[in-house]
């Protein structure tokens, strides 16, 4: 989803003490829990933000997406849209996160390879442009990223990946792609459904077929 495709938000968070039974069904506009902040007004319709997340001024939400409570998102974060983000996730100035990508909780996304507190004098120069510190990362569309997992700045997760609890992800990691552990290695492969695939590239979860081409699986129509 694009900046200039987001929907803004023109609704007021929920009055306290609302209830998630008391909303309607596939409630069209955005819900900000009432012990939710939300500064950002570029938030898609259908989003629901839940209780102690903290969204800054600058934050791009894409449409229909679910924000669990004690999400950290910073200004500068691309979010797109039906994207899911667990509990205590944090999301830092550099990221995009593309369509239909789930991040569990806990998962930990970096911006500063070799960080210093910009408050030093001996690291103040560096600081002083972005361009010399921030270094982004991209989620692909429909990537899975388990609990725990920390993203190490400047990777690309490929589209469909999925990234084990706890790994620590300090390369890119191929479409439809397995990895896990510290640092991750790669494992085998991931239906689209999100099944592992045997050595056969059949997914029996689903029954979508692969095969193996450059250096990654593609779906057999």
């Amino acid at each position: 989803m694009l900046m200039d495709q987001a929907t803004f938000c023109t609704t007021k968070p929920s009055k306290p003490g609302a209830a998630p039974s008391q909303l309607p069904p596939r409630e069209p506009s955005v819900f900000v829990h009432s012990a939710a902040i939300c500064e950002t007004s570029a938030v898609g319709d259908g989003t629901r933000i839940w209780a102690f997340a903290h969204i800054l001024d600058g934050a791009v939400i894409g449409r229909h997406c679910n924000i669990a409570g004690q999400v950290f998102i910073e200004g500068g974060v691309h979010v797109g849209d039906r994207v899911t983000i667990k509990n205590g996730a944090m999301l830092f100035k550099g990221v995009t996160i593309e369509d239909d990508a789930f991040i569990g909780p806990g998962v930990v996304f970096t911006n500063d390879r070799f960080p210093r507190s910009p408050r030093m004098p001996e690291a103040a120069d560096r600081y002083a442009s972005e361009r010399s510190w921030l270094t982004t990362t991209t989620v692909r569309r429909g990537a899975a990223i388990g609990a725990g997992a920390v993203i190490v700045p400047g990777v690309i997760i490929g589209a469909y990946a999925t990234v084990g609890a706890g790994a620590v992800v300090t390369h890119n990691v191929p479409e439809h792609r397995l990895v896990a552990g510290n640092p991750a290695r790669d494992l085998g492969w991931v239906c689209l459904c999100g099944a592992r695939l045997p050595d056969s590239y059949y997914c029996t979860a689903c029954g979508r077929r692969y095969r193996l081409h450059d250096g990654t699986v593609r779906r057999v129509e």
